[in-house]
């Protein structure tokens, strides 16, 4: 059995993203072909001791998609949900995700089938370094990039790096902290890394607003989703003098349409897990929340939040995927006919791989960036790649999807036919 209904259903929209850009360029049978499958797929089984003495068999997966343009990158997800078609989609957004941006990597994505909130510090770390040893030679510097994702954090990639450096001869052990992004500034990670996705998602909106010729100042929002993503997207909108006025996460929804004190906000949700019970603010239902009469409505949770059950709630005029696939496409398509902006995942939330690519050329030429330096460049290549996508989407009128598998599908199809396909 290779996944849920739910997780087929997103790798079928994963792989129907890719057709549907082969077939508004004309892409060549083979290169589609390549394409539309990971080239490979890794499933392993490995034994953790839990802290009551019991042992426990745990099940972690890595989908590598594509490499023709440099190594393997993607995400390490722990989450109970976590299978084969959903890393399959995830993946495969990666490859495109990275093409669209212009970096020298390939989409991959994994991760660990469980729910980390019920397993204690040691315990992670225990699953963590027996999940990295199982992986053994499937991942590398030059090969395979593992980062955080939903579940996991900077200590994990620090857990990660530190077991595949001791599986290291000594003269490779240096050389090789580039095999994780996303890691503690302390131990070769890059500054600005764990606020990029937020920050990404924040400049693409910006572009957006700039080509409309719209102000962002005063402009209301809506967040789902509290984490490392959403906490970051919420803090660039306050920066831009946006008013958020509901956040949601797994513990509830907080409301104040007179806008959200975003900072105590964050401190509140880091000492009670959640941002439930705050002060001086309503809750709501998700229900409600999906249907406020906001500016700018931020999915920044899990995957296929907006569906067909919930589209015709939206009253938002711009939608920022700042997850991964949180618009189905049946969703998507109610929202282009009705009018309504909607700034792709591959682009929105690409902030992320963008700086772990600078937080990987930093190690490999052993340099450090300023923080300023780096948020310069995220905007910057978000930027081009919002200009692209504003371009292809008016010169053919499609949807802003399209024009982001578009723009990708070009670059991937002329690497392809300048390297030839083997042998």
């Amino acid at each position: 059995m290779t996944g849920t209904a739910s997780s087929t259903l997103l790798y079928q929209e994963a792989t129907a993203n890719v057709e549907d850009a082969a077939r508004a360029i004309d892409m060549d049978q083979k290169v589609r072909r390549v394409l539309l499958k990971p080239m490979n797929e890794l499933i392993v089984n490995f034994p953790i001791q839990r802290e009551n003495g019991e042992h426990e068999v745990l099940q972690g997966y890595r989908i590598q998609h594509n490499n023709v343009l440099g190594p393997f990158k993607g995400g390490m997800r722990f989450h109970q949900g976590m299978d084969l078609n959903e890393s399959r989609a995830l993946a495969t957004w990666m490859t495109f995700k990275c093409a669209l941006l212009n970096l020298p990597f390939g989409g991959a994505k994994g991760g660990v089938a469980i729910n980390p909130a019920h397993y204690g510090t040691a315990e992670l770390e225990r699953v963590v370094r027996r999940f990295t040893h199982a992986l053994g030679e499937n991942i590398g510097p030059e090969f395979d990039i593992p980062a955080p994702d939903m579940g996991t954090d900077a200590q994990t990639m620090g857990w990660m790096m530190d077991t595949y450096l001791n599986s290291r001869g000594p003269g490779e052990r240096q050389n090789a902290r580039r095999v994780v992004t996303g890691k503690p500034v302390e131990l070769g990670g890059s500054l600005g890394r764990e606020s990029a996705t937020g920050r990404g998602a924040a400049y693409a909106l910006r572009h957006l607003y700039g080509q409309l010729d719209r102000t962002l100042s005063g402009q209301s929002a809506a967040v789902q989703g509290f984490g490392n993503v959403g906490s970051h997207v919420a803090a660039a909108f306050t920066e831009l003098n946006m008013k958020v006025v509901a956040i949601a996460d797994i513990s509830g929804v907080v409301y104040n349409p007179e806008g959200l004190d975003i900072a105590k906000l964050t401190l509140h949700a880091s000492q009670h897990r959640g941002v439930a019970t705050f002060d001086a603010c309503d809750t709501i239902t998700p229900e409600e929340f999906f249907a406020l009469d906001v500016d700018v409505l931020v999915p920044a949770a899990l995957e296929s939040q907006i569906t067909a059950e919930n589209v015709n709630d939206i009253r938002a005029h711009t939608i920022v995927e700042a997850a991964n696939g949180p618009v189905t496409a049946e969703a998507s398509k109610v929202l282009e006919e009705a009018g309504l902006n909607l700034i792709p995942d591959i682009l929105a939330n690409a902030g992320g791989v963008v700086v772990s690519y600078y937080e990987w050329v930093q190690n490999k030429t052993s340099s450090r960036w300023t923080a300023r330096d780096i948020d310069s460049r995220l905007r910057d290549a978000i930027w081009d790649a919002s200009d692209r996508v504003w371009s292809i989407r008016n010169d053919r009128g499609c949807s802003w999807r399209q024009a982001a598998y578009i723009e990708a599908s070009n670059l991937l199809q002329k690497v392809y036919r300048l390297r030839g396909i083997f042998p």
